[in-house]
Formats: structure tokens, C-alpha cells, sequence
């Protein structure tokens, strides 16, 4: 009877384990694949294998997939448009640096231009280290957008998941980890569709965890070059996550104190080119070698998100019920002392983020292998997560690159979860997960077909084809079309969420066709038009539905 109760109806809730479509279509698509499996694996495996135990092929391979699989899917989805204020904050870096310049010098008129995430004072200079804003920078300057500079950091971080998994586990695992990681944190994942980060931190844990069991097992001057590049990418990306990172580094040679003395020297050594680089940063954009660009951005402006929920009571497009309670959820961790109590009720909270980490199917892999933990190596991996989860939960805001140096770490609970079930059961649960992917992915590529226009409410990644923000894409379209060198007054309604913003500009402000500035009343407005005299000036409206973008006249006051 309950077999029938749940096969009576395909829609989520009327069914008693609440499966829908998309689910059931998934779960033939790896029925197919394990027939397809028990059919061709005498003929696939050995090749899988060899391929496996080759490092420099297989670290191809996996580089080259995600990359290719995201670029097959360009037709439906397009380059990432930026939204965010933090994409902005990276790509301002990137932009900066691409100038060979750590920070820009202040503008004249720098009232105009107050935005999130982007200092005035005492240079005009994003908030954000130079880690992200670097690998921005690399793809732009060899490919010509600044987005190319992801699609290297995922394809780094897939092919370096695979070389660290070669340090923990057999070739033939090693490689399953990394075909995960395409899937996980491939073409679907908001890492690969974003300027936020995430894959870059991660490569850099790769380095650093691939190396810890390569030093154990013999010291080596290359293993501990790479322990310290991997130390030193983290630092200039996650400053903060990197204390932990550094701790993890010392816990895992805790039963070998004189292996850690032994390779500490040239990983210092490597170290101090990104400590010299961070120093150099805080001096060029702050003026003191110790401050930090973002310490000066909360001296100056506080924590945006501080400003309170009733002061901004109309958001510019509905939320849902999740997000309106993570919204404020995140402006109640800014209020108020921390407590022990107000400590644990973040991380109750934020423990629902990490399904991130883990394709559904490998809940039970993560599950086998916490309960089968025995060796210390497996319950350093552990203590480090630990580490990381409640080291970042100190902090009032969390997204998810903020604990991606560890990201290999949980495709390593998954594989040796995997690898301990072992058999047909282990190699069932991969297949489910490759059916995942390749039904969504699927979907992607007929976008626009009926079916995946209903099956896009239950997708478990959301962030390539529902992120780009359209109502940029629509004014950037209009401002294209008018010839000449603009200049944008944004004027923002009464009710306007202070959080979408639009108020960004190029590093070298003046060169750039268009200037965004803030609308400050027509006395101060005629400043800013008076030294841009050249430029047609524009109003854009961005609370009308659509945005409204006119030409300017002091009669629209």
C-alpha cells in the first residue's frame, strides 16, 4: 500500500515522501545508467583506471570539462551579468590591478560616488584583498572579460580537487572526486556564475591539503613550495578564514612536530611575497601598512546591513518567505552583543547552508564515514571542518566562499564515505549523482522548451539561469545604443531597499564611457555636470517597473 501511495502521483505533495517529476525522471535516468554500467564496465574500467592513474591527463581532463560543458551552454545563458555589491567590489579590484595599481587616486568630486563595498577616501579603492580581484584581472587581460577569469578558477580548482585526492585515496577515487567536483562546483554551480569568489579560494585549499600528506609521508621542497602558494593564495582572498587555515596546517602535524619544523622554512619563505603584497595593499589604499581596506571601510561606514529592516520596509521585487527570514536573520547577527546563545542560534542557522558542499545522494556516504572514523588523518579532516565552522561563525555575515578553502575536504568525506561502502551500493549512489547532473544540465541546454520552463521551480542549482539580473541587462542594452560619452544621475524612490544599488564605476573614472553617479540635488548635480561638460547627461530611475532611463532636465524635480 505505501509503495502505491508514493508512485499514485507525480506532483510533490501528493505523494508521501513528497518526490516530483523531476525526481522520478532522475532516478530512471540512473536506472538507465546502471544497465548502461553493468553492460559496457568490463570495457570502460580498465581505461577508466589507467587514465586515473596518469596525474597530468587526468588534471586535464577534469580543467577542460567544466569549462566546456559552461561554454556548450552559452547560447541559453550568456556571460554572468554582475548584480551584487561584492561582484562589483571584486571587479573594481580586478580593474584596478589590470591598471598595474593596487589603489586609484581619489576623485574630485567623490560625494557622487559612494557606494557599497568602495572606499573614497583616502583613495578611491575597493574593500576587498587582491586575491579574487587578481584571477578576475588574469582573464581579463588574456581573454578580454573579466568572467574568463572564473571559468580558470573552476577549471584550476576541479583539476587540483583530483591532485589532492591523489594524496588520500586510490587513483581510480581520486578521479571520481574530481568528475564530482565538475558536477558540484562545475557549469551549474553559482561559483561558475558569479564575480563573488569561491573557486579560487578553493584551489588554494587544494594546494594546501593535497600537500600536508606529501609532507608527512617524505618532506619535499616541492610539496612545501605548494603548501605555501596554497597558504599564500588563501591570505590574499580570505584573510580572515586563513587564521584557520593556518591553524589546521599546525593541528595536522601535531603527531609530528619535527616534520612541521623540518618544511617550515621554505614555507615561510614562499609566504612572504603575498605577506608583502597584503602590506603593500593596506599602505597604498588605506595609507597604513597595518589597516586593512575593509577595517577602514567599517571605521568609515559601518556594516550596511546594520541599517534597520523598518527603515527600508518596501524591498524592489517580492521576497519569498526563506528569504525574507535569512534577511533578517543576517541584520540580527549586526545587532545586539554576542552571546553564547545568539553564537549557537547562527550556527543552527547557517548549518542548512552546507547541503552546498553535497550532492543529496551523498548524505549517506558523509553518514558512513563519520561513523567509521579511525584513523587521526580522518579525524583531523573533521576537526578542521569543525575549525573552519565555528571559526567563520564568529562573524556576522556568511556566504559560502567564505569556507571554501575547505571544499576539497568535503569531497573527501564523500569519497571516502564512498570508498567505505565500496561495491555496488557505492557505485549506485554515483550514478545517482551523475543522473543529477546530467538531468539538469540536460534541461540547460533545451532551455527554452516547455519542460524545462516546469521544471525550473524544483531545480537544486538556481544560480545560471534565474541570477542575471535582467533590469541591468535592459538599461545597460539602452545605454549602448546612445553614441558618445555619458553621464548617469541615479535617483532613487523614497522606498528604495538600500541594497540594490547602482552606483558603480570603472577604476579610472573619468576614461569611462559611462559614469554612474548618485542624483544629490541640482545644486550639487551641476558640480559633476560642469566637470564632465562633454557628456550627455541621463537620469535613470531604477524603482519604475522597468527601470526608467530619460534624459536629464532639472523640470523632472
Amino acid at each position: 500500500m505505501f509503495f502505491f501511495d508514493v508512485f499514485r502521483s507525480f506532483l510533490p505533495l501528493h505523494n508521501s515522501i513528497g518526490f516530483g517529476p523531476a525526481d522520478f525522471i532522475e532516478l530512471a535516468l540512473a536506472a538507465m545508467l546502471v544497465l548502461m554500467a553493468l553492460v559496457w564496465r568490463p570495457w570502460i574500467q580498465p581505461y577508466a583506471l589507467k587514465l586515473a592513474e596518469r596525474t597530468g591527463w587526468s588534471m586535464l581532463l577534469l580543467a577542460l570539462l567544466p569549462v566546456v560543458l559552461r561554454l556548450a551552454l552559452l547560447a541559453h545563458h550568456p556571460v554572468p551579468s554582475p548584480d551584487v555589491y561584492d561582484e562589483f567590489g571584486h571587479l573594481l579590484q580586478a580593474d584596478t590591478l589590470r591598471h598595474f595599481r593596487l589603489a586609484n587616486p581619489p576623485h574630485p568630486l567623490p560625494q557622487f560616488f559612494e557606494t557599497f563595498f568602495v572606499l573614497q577616501e583616502p583613495t578611491y579603492s575597493s574593500i576587498y584583498p587582491v586575491g579574487q580581484g587578481l584571477a578576475l584581472a588574469i582573464g581579463w587581460a588574456i581573454f578580454g572579460l573579466p568572467w574568463a577569469g572564473v571559468v580558470l578558477s573552476v577549471a584550476a580548482f576541479c583539476a587540483l580537487c583530483y591532485w589532492m585526492l591523489r594524496a588520500w585515496t586510490t587513483p581510480g577515487w581520486a578521479l571520481a572526486g574530481g568528475l564530482l567536483a565538475v558536477a558540484e562546483f562545475g557549469p551549474l554551480s553559482q561559483w561558475m556564475n558569479s564575480y563573488w569568489g569561491g573557486a579560487f579560494a578553493a584551489a588554494a585549499g587544494c594546494l594546501v591539503f593535497g600537500s600536508l600528506p606529501r609532507l608527512r609521508n617524505g618532506p619535499r621542497t616541492r610539496d612545501a613550495v605548494l603548501l605555501g602558494v596554497g597558504l599564500g593564495m588563501h591570505l590574499l582572498t580570505r584573510p580572515y578564514e586563513s587564521i584557520f587555515l593556518f591553524l589546521g596546517v599546525v593541528l595536522f602535524f601535531v603527531p609530528h612536530p619535527r616534520k612541521l619544523a623540518r618544511v617550515a622554512p621554505d614555507v615561510i619563505l614562499v609566504l612572504i611575497p603575498a605577506v608583502a603584497i597584503m602590506l603593500f595593499q593596506n599602505k597604498a589604499v588605506t595609507g597604513s601598512w597595518t589597516t586593512l581596506p575593509e577595517m577602514l571601510s567599517q571605521y568609515q561606514y559601518g556594516v550596511p546591513a546594520a541599517l534597520t529592516f523598518e527603515s527600508n520596509p518596501v524591498p524592489h521585487r517580492p521576497l519569498t518567505r526563506e528569504q525574507a527570514l535569512d534577511y533578517k536573520m543576517q541584520l540580527s547577527f549586526h545587532t545586539g552583543p554576542e552571546t553564547m546563545t545568539s553564537y549557537l542560534q547562527r550556527l543552527e542557522y547557517r548549518v542548512r547552508y552546507y547541503r552546498f558542499f553535497f550532492l543529496a545522494p551523498l548524505y549517506l556516504a558523509l553518514a558512513v564515514f563519520l561513523v567509521t572514523i579511525r584513523e587521526f588523518r580522518f579525524v583531523w579532516v573533521v576537526l578542521t571542518l569543525l575549525l573552519f565552522s565555528l571559526g567563520v561563525n564568529f562573524f556576522p555575515a556568511f556566504q559560502l566562499h567564505y569556507i571554501a578553502a575547505v571544499t576539497c575536504l568535503f569531497v573527501l568525506v564523500s569519497v571516502a564515505g564512498l570508498e567505505r561502502i565500496g561495491g555496488a551500493p557505492a557505485r549506485l549512489i554515483v550514478f545517482l549523482c551523475v543522473a543529477h547532473f546530467i538531468f539538469w544540465y540536460g534541461l540547460h541546454v533545451f532551455d527554452d522548451s516547455e519542460v524545462s520552463m516546469a521544471m525550473r521551480p524544483y531545480e537544486t542549482w538556481d544560480a545560471i539561469n534565474h541570477g542575471n539580473p535582467e533590469r541591468r541587462i535592459y538599461v545597460n542594452r539602452q545605454l549602448a545604443a546612445i553614441p558618445g560619452k555619458l553621464l548617469v544621475f541615479v535617483r532613487y524612490y523614497p522606498q528604495h531597499i538600500f541594497q540594490d544599488e547602482w552606483v558603480y564605476n570603472a577604476a579610472d573614472i573619468d576614461a569611462a564611457r559611462v559614469v554612474w553617479a548618485r542624483d544629490l540635488g541640482e545644486a550639487e548635480d551641476e558640480k559633476l555636470r560642469s566637470y564632465y561638460p562633454g557628456r550627455a547627461v541621463w537620469l535613470l530611475e531604477p524603482d519604475f517597473r522597468p527601470p526608467r532611463l530619460t534624459p536629464f532636465s532639472l523640470l523632472q524635480r
